[in-house]
Protein backbone atom coordinates (compact mmCIF):
# COMPACT_ATOMS: atom_id res chain seq x y z
CA UNK A 1 0.00 0.00 0.00
CA UNK A 2 2.76 2.44 0.93
CA UNK A 3 4.57 1.86 -2.36
CA UNK A 4 1.38 2.68 -4.26
CA UNK A 5 0.80 5.78 -2.11
CA UNK A 6 4.39 6.93 -2.62
CA UNK A 7 4.09 6.58 -6.39
CA UNK A 8 0.84 8.54 -6.43
CA UNK A 9 2.30 11.28 -4.25
CA UNK A 10 5.09 11.58 -6.79
CA UNK A 11 2.58 11.70 -9.67
CA UNK A 12 0.97 14.63 -7.80
CA UNK A 13 4.02 16.73 -6.88
CA UNK A 14 5.43 16.51 -10.41
CA UNK A 15 2.69 18.98 -11.32
CA UNK A 16 4.37 21.67 -9.20
CA UNK A 17 7.89 20.99 -10.43
CA UNK A 18 9.22 18.37 -8.00
CA UNK A 19 11.08 15.32 -9.30
CA UNK A 20 12.78 12.32 -7.72
CA UNK A 21 16.49 12.60 -7.05
CA UNK A 22 19.23 10.27 -5.82
CA UNK A 23 21.21 13.33 -4.70
CA UNK A 24 19.90 13.30 -1.14
CA UNK A 25 22.23 16.09 -0.03
CA UNK A 26 20.85 18.68 -2.41
CA UNK A 27 17.11 18.03 -2.42
CA UNK A 28 14.65 20.90 -2.01
CA UNK A 29 12.07 18.68 -0.35
CA UNK A 30 12.40 15.55 1.78
CA UNK A 31 9.27 13.38 2.12
CA UNK A 32 9.11 10.33 4.35
CA UNK A 33 6.07 8.10 3.81
CA UNK A 34 5.49 6.04 6.95
CA UNK A 35 3.79 2.86 8.13
CA UNK A 36 2.55 2.42 11.72
CA UNK A 37 2.35 -1.37 11.50
CA UNK A 38 6.12 -1.74 11.85
CA UNK A 39 7.63 -2.04 15.32
CA UNK A 40 9.04 1.19 16.79
CA UNK A 41 7.83 3.03 13.68
CA UNK A 42 7.59 6.39 15.45
CA UNK A 43 11.16 6.24 16.77
CA UNK A 44 12.42 5.25 13.32
CA UNK A 45 10.90 8.45 11.94
CA UNK A 46 12.79 10.56 14.48
CA UNK A 47 16.01 8.67 13.73
CA UNK A 48 15.60 9.36 10.01
CA UNK A 49 14.87 13.05 10.56
CA UNK A 50 17.98 13.22 12.76
CA UNK A 51 20.04 11.95 9.83
CA UNK A 52 18.46 14.52 7.50
CA UNK A 53 19.24 17.35 9.94
CA UNK A 54 22.85 16.19 10.19
CA UNK A 55 23.24 15.93 6.39
CA UNK A 56 21.86 19.44 5.88
CA UNK A 57 23.74 21.05 8.78
CA UNK A 58 25.71 23.35 6.48
CA UNK A 59 23.18 23.48 3.65
CA UNK A 60 19.86 25.13 2.95
CA UNK A 61 17.17 23.25 4.87
CA UNK A 62 14.75 21.30 2.65
CA UNK A 63 11.01 21.24 3.23
CA UNK A 64 10.57 18.20 5.49
CA UNK A 65 7.28 16.31 5.11
CA UNK A 66 6.11 13.29 7.10
CA UNK A 67 3.27 11.41 5.40
CA UNK A 68 1.37 8.17 6.04
CA UNK A 69 0.02 6.35 9.06
CA UNK A 70 2.60 7.44 11.64
CA UNK A 71 1.91 11.01 10.62
CA UNK A 72 -1.82 10.41 11.10
CA UNK A 73 -1.42 8.86 14.54
CA UNK A 74 1.31 11.08 15.97
CA UNK A 75 0.78 14.41 14.21
CA UNK A 76 0.53 16.80 17.17
CA UNK A 77 3.36 15.16 19.11
CA UNK A 78 5.65 15.17 16.07
CA UNK A 79 5.27 18.85 15.40
CA UNK A 80 6.08 19.65 19.04
CA UNK A 81 8.88 17.10 19.50
CA UNK A 82 10.72 17.61 16.22
CA UNK A 83 10.89 21.25 15.05
CA UNK A 84 12.77 20.16 11.93
CA UNK A 85 9.52 18.71 10.55
CA UNK A 86 7.57 21.25 8.48
CA UNK A 87 4.48 19.41 7.26
CA UNK A 88 2.45 16.47 8.57
CA UNK A 89 0.04 14.85 6.15
CA UNK A 90 -2.12 11.77 6.78
CA UNK A 91 -2.69 8.92 4.29
CA UNK A 92 -6.17 10.14 3.34
CA UNK A 93 -5.06 13.73 2.71
CA UNK A 94 -2.03 13.49 0.44
CA UNK A 95 -4.07 14.70 -2.55
CA UNK A 96 -3.75 18.13 -0.90
CA UNK A 97 0.04 18.01 -0.87
CA UNK A 98 0.64 20.46 -3.72
CA UNK A 99 -1.47 23.16 -2.08
CA UNK A 100 0.15 22.48 1.30
CA UNK A 101 3.69 22.79 -0.12
CA UNK A 102 2.83 26.01 -1.93
CA UNK A 103 1.18 27.46 1.18
CA UNK A 104 4.14 26.51 3.36
CA UNK A 105 6.37 28.89 1.42
CA UNK A 106 4.31 31.76 2.77
CA UNK A 107 3.14 30.68 6.23
CA UNK A 108 3.78 28.42 9.20
CA UNK A 109 3.93 24.68 9.58
CA UNK A 110 0.87 22.64 8.80
CA UNK A 111 -0.68 19.32 9.71
CA UNK A 112 -3.48 17.79 7.64
CA UNK A 113 -4.96 14.55 8.98
CA UNK A 114 -8.62 14.52 7.93
CA UNK A 115 -10.19 11.37 6.53
CA UNK A 116 -10.90 12.60 2.99
CA UNK A 117 -10.67 9.21 1.28
CA UNK A 118 -13.36 9.80 -1.35
CA UNK A 119 -12.06 13.26 -2.15
CA UNK A 120 -8.52 11.87 -2.38
CA UNK A 121 -9.43 9.27 -4.99
CA UNK A 122 -11.62 11.69 -6.92
CA UNK A 123 -8.52 13.86 -7.20
CA UNK A 124 -6.14 11.01 -8.04
CA UNK A 125 -8.49 9.69 -10.74
CA UNK A 126 -7.68 12.87 -12.68
CA UNK A 127 -3.92 12.28 -12.47
CA UNK A 128 -2.36 9.54 -14.60
CA UNK A 129 -0.67 6.73 -12.70
CA UNK A 130 2.78 6.74 -14.31
CA UNK A 131 3.97 3.44 -12.85
CA UNK A 132 5.67 1.59 -15.72
CA UNK A 133 6.91 -1.47 -13.84
CA UNK A 134 6.20 -4.94 -15.16
CA UNK A 135 4.54 -5.69 -11.81
CA UNK A 136 2.39 -2.83 -10.45
CA UNK A 137 0.22 -2.10 -7.44
CA UNK A 138 -3.33 -0.81 -7.67
CA UNK A 139 -5.30 0.32 -4.63
CA UNK A 140 -8.97 -0.64 -4.80
CA UNK A 141 -9.99 -0.27 -1.17
CA UNK A 142 -8.80 1.55 1.94
CA UNK A 143 -9.60 1.58 5.63
CA UNK A 144 -11.03 -1.12 7.83
CA UNK A 145 -14.13 -1.62 9.98
CA UNK A 146 -12.95 -4.78 11.75
CA UNK A 147 -11.25 -3.10 14.74
CA UNK A 148 -8.94 -5.95 15.66
CA UNK A 149 -7.74 -5.06 19.13
CA UNK A 150 -4.04 -4.90 18.17
CA UNK A 151 -4.42 -2.93 14.93
CA UNK A 152 -4.03 0.80 14.37
CA UNK A 153 -5.40 0.85 10.79
CA UNK A 154 -9.01 1.93 11.61
CA UNK A 155 -7.55 4.91 13.47
CA UNK A 156 -4.99 5.92 10.84
CA UNK A 157 -6.73 4.96 7.58
CA UNK A 158 -10.33 5.40 8.67
CA UNK A 159 -13.44 3.38 7.74
CA UNK A 160 -13.68 1.04 4.78
CA UNK A 161 -13.93 2.78 1.43
CA UNK A 162 -14.19 1.05 -1.95
CA UNK A 163 -13.20 2.90 -5.11
CA UNK A 164 -15.64 3.03 -8.05
CA UNK A 165 -15.42 -0.10 -10.18
CA UNK A 166 -15.01 1.72 -13.50
CA UNK A 167 -12.26 4.00 -12.17
CA UNK A 168 -10.27 0.96 -11.02
CA UNK A 169 -10.59 -0.66 -14.44
CA UNK A 170 -9.55 2.59 -16.13
CA UNK A 171 -6.44 2.85 -13.95
CA UNK A 172 -5.65 -0.82 -14.57
CA UNK A 173 -5.89 -0.29 -18.34
CA UNK A 174 -3.60 2.74 -18.05
CA UNK A 175 -1.01 0.73 -16.09
CA UNK A 176 -1.17 -2.07 -18.64
CA UNK A 177 -0.61 0.42 -21.48
CA UNK A 178 2.45 1.61 -19.55
CA UNK A 179 3.83 -1.93 -19.63
CA UNK A 180 2.41 -3.66 -16.56
CA UNK A 181 1.87 -7.39 -16.98
CA UNK A 182 0.95 -8.14 -13.38
CA UNK A 183 -1.39 -6.21 -11.09
CA UNK A 184 -1.61 -6.60 -7.32
CA UNK A 185 -4.92 -5.24 -6.01
CA UNK A 186 -4.41 -3.53 -2.66
CA UNK A 187 -6.50 -2.76 0.39
CA UNK A 188 -6.25 -2.84 4.15
CA UNK A 189 -9.05 -5.36 3.86
CA UNK A 190 -9.03 -5.96 0.13
CA UNK A 191 -11.57 -8.77 -0.04
CA UNK A 192 -14.13 -6.52 1.66
CA UNK A 193 -14.26 -4.51 -1.61
CA UNK A 194 -17.88 -3.58 -2.28
CA UNK A 195 -19.01 -0.86 -4.66
CA UNK A 196 -22.61 -0.04 -5.50
CA UNK A 197 -23.75 1.95 -8.48
CA UNK A 198 -27.23 2.34 -9.97
CA UNK A 199 -27.19 -0.97 -11.77
CA UNK A 200 -25.03 -3.40 -9.86
CA UNK A 201 -23.11 -4.32 -6.75
CA UNK A 202 -19.45 -5.02 -7.52
CA UNK A 203 -17.24 -7.26 -5.39
CA UNK A 204 -13.60 -8.29 -5.58
CA UNK A 205 -14.58 -11.32 -7.66
CA UNK A 206 -16.14 -8.99 -10.27
CA UNK A 207 -12.92 -6.99 -10.50
CA UNK A 208 -10.86 -10.13 -10.96
CA UNK A 209 -13.11 -11.46 -13.71
CA UNK A 210 -13.11 -8.12 -15.53
CA UNK A 211 -9.33 -7.85 -15.36
CA UNK A 212 -9.06 -11.45 -16.51
CA UNK A 213 -10.49 -10.35 -19.87
CA UNK A 214 -7.59 -7.97 -20.62
CA UNK A 215 -5.35 -9.85 -23.05
CA UNK A 216 -2.11 -8.01 -22.24
CA UNK A 217 -2.45 -8.68 -18.50
CA UNK A 218 -0.71 -11.91 -17.50
CA UNK A 219 -1.20 -12.14 -13.72
CA UNK A 220 -3.57 -10.93 -11.00
CA UNK A 221 -2.91 -10.87 -7.24
CA UNK A 222 -4.54 -9.23 -4.23
CA UNK A 223 -3.60 -8.43 -0.63
CA UNK A 224 -4.32 -8.21 2.29
CA UNK A 225 -7.35 -10.34 3.08
CA UNK A 226 -9.47 -11.14 6.11
CA UNK A 227 -10.96 -14.64 6.66
CA UNK A 228 -14.38 -13.15 7.36
CA UNK A 229 -14.54 -11.78 3.82
CA UNK A 230 -13.40 -14.85 1.89
CA UNK A 231 -16.75 -15.24 0.16
CA UNK A 232 -17.77 -18.21 -1.99
CA UNK A 233 -17.79 -16.10 -5.16
CA UNK A 234 -14.19 -15.07 -4.50
CA UNK A 235 -13.17 -18.65 -3.78
CA UNK A 236 -14.83 -19.76 -7.04
CA UNK A 237 -12.53 -17.41 -8.98
CA UNK A 238 -9.72 -19.88 -8.36
CA UNK A 239 -11.55 -22.49 -10.38
CA UNK A 240 -11.81 -20.56 -13.64
CA UNK A 241 -9.53 -17.52 -13.65
CA UNK A 242 -6.27 -18.53 -15.35
CA UNK A 243 -4.61 -15.22 -14.44
CA UNK A 244 -5.40 -15.24 -10.71
CA UNK A 245 -2.24 -16.47 -9.00
CA UNK A 246 -2.59 -19.51 -6.71
CA UNK A 247 -0.98 -17.89 -3.66
CA UNK A 248 -3.35 -16.53 -1.03
CA UNK A 249 -2.04 -14.31 1.74
CA UNK A 250 -4.66 -14.79 4.41
CA UNK A 251 -3.57 -13.60 7.88
CA UNK A 252 -4.93 -15.54 10.83
CA UNK A 253 -2.56 -14.18 13.57
CA UNK A 254 -3.16 -17.11 15.96
CA UNK A 255 -4.25 -20.75 15.90
CA UNK A 256 -6.03 -20.39 19.25
CA UNK A 257 -9.74 -19.54 19.36
CA UNK A 258 -9.19 -17.95 22.76
CA UNK A 259 -6.56 -15.57 21.40
CA UNK A 260 -8.59 -14.84 18.25
CA UNK A 261 -11.44 -13.76 20.52
CA UNK A 262 -9.13 -11.51 22.54
CA UNK A 263 -7.91 -10.04 19.25
CA UNK A 264 -11.51 -9.34 18.20
CA UNK A 265 -10.95 -11.25 14.98
CA UNK A 266 -14.56 -12.53 15.07
CA UNK A 267 -13.82 -15.85 13.44
CA UNK A 268 -12.58 -19.20 14.66
CA UNK A 269 -9.80 -21.50 13.50
CA UNK A 270 -12.47 -23.84 12.13
CA UNK A 271 -13.60 -21.12 9.71
CA UNK A 272 -10.04 -20.63 8.50
CA UNK A 273 -9.59 -24.36 7.94
CA UNK A 274 -12.89 -24.48 6.08
CA UNK A 275 -11.64 -21.80 3.66
CA UNK A 276 -8.39 -23.70 3.20
CA UNK A 277 -10.17 -26.97 2.41
CA UNK A 278 -12.61 -25.32 -0.01
CA UNK A 279 -9.78 -23.70 -1.95
CA UNK A 280 -7.68 -26.86 -2.09
CA UNK A 281 -10.72 -28.77 -3.34
CA UNK A 282 -11.38 -26.21 -6.07
CA UNK A 283 -7.72 -25.83 -7.05
CA UNK A 284 -5.13 -28.11 -5.47
CA UNK A 285 -2.32 -25.83 -6.69
CA UNK A 286 -3.39 -23.10 -4.27
CA UNK A 287 -0.91 -22.36 -1.47
CA UNK A 288 -1.26 -20.18 1.62
CA UNK A 289 0.83 -17.56 3.35
CA UNK A 290 -0.18 -15.81 6.56
CA UNK A 291 0.70 -13.48 9.45
CA UNK A 292 1.25 -14.60 13.04
CA UNK A 293 1.43 -12.48 16.19
CA UNK A 294 3.35 -14.40 18.84
CA UNK A 295 3.13 -13.63 22.53
CA UNK A 296 -0.18 -11.79 22.41
CA UNK A 297 -1.32 -10.78 25.92
CA UNK A 298 -2.95 -13.81 27.53
CA UNK A 299 -1.21 -16.36 25.28
CA UNK A 300 -0.47 -19.56 27.22
CA UNK A 301 1.61 -22.55 26.16
CA UNK A 302 -1.59 -24.30 25.05
CA UNK A 303 -2.54 -21.35 22.82
CA UNK A 304 0.89 -21.31 21.21
CA UNK A 305 0.71 -25.07 20.68
CA UNK A 306 -2.61 -24.58 18.87
CA UNK A 307 -0.90 -22.07 16.56
CA UNK A 308 1.96 -24.47 15.95
CA UNK A 309 -0.48 -27.26 15.12
CA UNK A 310 -2.23 -25.05 12.56
CA UNK A 311 1.12 -24.16 10.98
CA UNK A 312 2.09 -27.82 10.71
CA UNK A 313 -1.27 -28.81 9.24
CA UNK A 314 -1.48 -26.15 6.53
CA UNK A 315 2.25 -25.90 5.74
CA UNK A 316 2.28 -22.23 4.78
CA UNK A 317 4.86 -21.65 2.06
CA UNK A 318 5.65 -18.11 3.22
CA UNK A 319 4.58 -16.25 6.35
CA UNK A 320 5.37 -13.29 8.55
CA UNK A 321 5.69 -13.76 12.29
CA UNK A 322 6.35 -11.17 14.97
CA UNK A 323 6.33 -10.80 18.72
CA UNK A 324 3.37 -8.68 19.79
CA UNK A 325 4.20 -5.02 20.29
CA UNK A 326 1.49 -2.60 21.42
CA UNK A 327 0.33 0.26 19.19
CA UNK A 328 -0.73 3.44 20.99
CA UNK A 329 -4.47 3.97 21.16
CA UNK A 330 -5.46 0.37 20.45
CA UNK A 331 -7.34 -1.74 23.04
CA UNK A 332 -4.45 -4.22 23.16
CA UNK A 333 -2.03 -1.49 24.21
CA UNK A 334 -3.65 -1.52 27.65
CA UNK A 335 -3.14 -5.26 28.20
CA UNK A 336 -0.41 -6.83 30.30
CA UNK A 337 2.47 -8.19 28.22
CA UNK A 338 3.66 -11.76 28.65
CA UNK A 339 7.26 -12.52 29.61
CA UNK A 340 9.57 -11.28 26.81
CA UNK A 341 11.89 -14.31 26.96
CA UNK A 342 8.96 -16.71 26.63
CA UNK A 343 7.69 -14.76 23.61
CA UNK A 344 11.16 -14.82 22.02
CA UNK A 345 11.46 -18.59 22.49
CA UNK A 346 8.04 -19.17 20.92
CA UNK A 347 8.92 -16.95 17.97
CA UNK A 348 12.15 -18.87 17.33
CA UNK A 349 10.28 -22.19 17.44
CA UNK A 350 7.51 -21.18 15.06
CA UNK A 351 9.85 -19.45 12.63
CA UNK A 352 11.92 -22.61 12.39
CA UNK A 353 8.84 -24.60 11.34
CA UNK A 354 7.69 -21.88 8.92
CA UNK A 355 11.15 -21.68 7.37
CA UNK A 356 11.37 -25.46 7.05
CA UNK A 357 8.11 -25.44 5.08
CA UNK A 358 9.52 -22.75 2.76
CA UNK A 359 12.70 -24.73 2.14
CA UNK A 360 10.82 -27.98 1.52
CA UNK A 361 8.53 -26.26 -1.00
CA UNK A 362 11.52 -24.76 -2.80
CA UNK A 363 13.24 -28.14 -2.78
CA UNK A 364 10.36 -29.64 -4.75
CA UNK A 365 11.16 -27.18 -7.55
CA UNK A 366 14.81 -28.24 -7.94
CA UNK A 367 15.61 -29.36 -11.51
CA UNK A 368 12.10 -28.44 -12.61
CA UNK A 369 11.00 -25.74 -15.06
CA UNK A 370 8.71 -23.10 -13.61
CA UNK A 371 6.94 -20.10 -15.12
CA UNK A 372 8.54 -16.77 -14.25
CA UNK A 373 7.34 -13.26 -15.08
CA UNK A 374 10.56 -11.38 -15.86
CA UNK A 375 10.65 -7.93 -14.25
CA UNK A 376 14.12 -6.50 -14.75
CA UNK A 377 17.87 -6.96 -15.20
CA UNK A 378 19.94 -6.95 -12.03
CA UNK A 379 22.53 -4.21 -11.61
CA UNK A 380 26.16 -5.08 -12.31
CA UNK A 381 25.29 -8.63 -13.29
CA UNK A 382 24.29 -10.41 -16.44
CA UNK A 383 21.32 -11.83 -14.56
CA UNK A 384 17.60 -11.21 -14.58
CA UNK A 385 14.94 -11.09 -11.89
CA UNK A 386 11.36 -12.27 -11.85
CA UNK A 387 8.80 -14.09 -9.74
CA UNK A 388 6.99 -17.39 -10.04
CA UNK A 389 3.27 -17.88 -9.43
CA UNK A 390 3.90 -18.23 -5.68
CA UNK A 391 5.75 -14.89 -5.53
CA UNK A 392 9.17 -16.47 -5.03
CA UNK A 393 12.08 -14.36 -6.23
CA UNK A 394 13.84 -16.04 -9.15
CA UNK A 395 17.30 -15.03 -10.41
CA UNK A 396 18.53 -16.51 -13.67
CA UNK A 397 20.73 -16.04 -16.72
CA UNK A 398 18.67 -14.48 -19.46
CA UNK A 399 18.32 -11.83 -22.14
CA UNK A 400 16.76 -8.37 -22.28
CA UNK A 401 14.12 -9.60 -24.74
CA UNK A 402 12.49 -11.63 -21.97
CA UNK A 403 11.61 -8.61 -19.76
CA UNK A 404 7.82 -8.37 -19.43
CA UNK A 405 7.32 -11.92 -20.65
CA UNK A 406 6.46 -15.17 -18.90
CA UNK A 407 9.33 -17.60 -19.44
CA UNK A 408 10.24 -21.08 -18.26
CA UNK A 409 13.23 -21.20 -15.94
CA UNK A 410 14.87 -24.45 -14.85
CA UNK A 411 15.76 -24.25 -11.15
CA UNK A 412 19.35 -25.31 -10.41
CA UNK A 413 19.69 -24.19 -6.77
CA UNK A 414 17.78 -22.39 -4.05
CA UNK A 415 17.80 -20.91 -0.59
CA UNK A 416 14.89 -20.09 1.69
CA UNK A 417 13.90 -16.86 -0.08
CA UNK A 418 15.25 -17.17 -3.61
CA UNK A 419 15.31 -19.61 -6.51
CA UNK A 420 18.20 -19.67 -9.01
CA UNK A 421 18.21 -21.11 -12.48
CA UNK A 422 18.61 -20.77 -16.22
CA UNK A 423 16.30 -20.29 -19.15
CA UNK A 424 14.81 -23.58 -20.35
CA UNK A 425 15.37 -22.97 -24.05
CA UNK A 426 13.29 -25.99 -25.06
CA UNK A 427 10.16 -24.44 -23.55
CA UNK A 428 10.58 -20.79 -24.39
CA UNK A 429 9.69 -20.47 -28.04
CA UNK A 430 6.63 -18.41 -27.02
CA UNK A 431 8.76 -15.81 -25.25
CA UNK A 432 11.42 -15.41 -27.94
Amino acid sequence: MNEYDSNRIYDTVKNIGYFKTNDHLNADCYLLNTCHIRDKSKEKVYDEIGRVRKNYKNKKKPIVIIAGCVAQAESSEMIKREPYIDIIIGPQSYHKINKIIENFKFKNKEEITEFDTEEKFNYLDKIKNNDSNVSSFLTIQEGCDKFCSFCVVPYTRGPEYSRPFKKIIEEAESLIKNGSKELTLLGQNVNAYLYKDEDKIYKLSDLILELDKIKELKRIRYTTSHPRDMSEDLIECYSYSKKLMPLIHLPIQSGSDKILKLMNRNHKVEKYLEIYKMLKKINNDVEFSSDFIIGYPGEMDSDFNDTMELVKNIKFINSYSFIFSPRPGTPASRLKLIDKEIAKERLVNIQKVLEDHQIKKNQTLLNKSIEVLVENKLKDQNKYFGRNVFLNSVIFDGEKKYIGKVVDVKITKFNRNTLFGKIDESKNMRAA
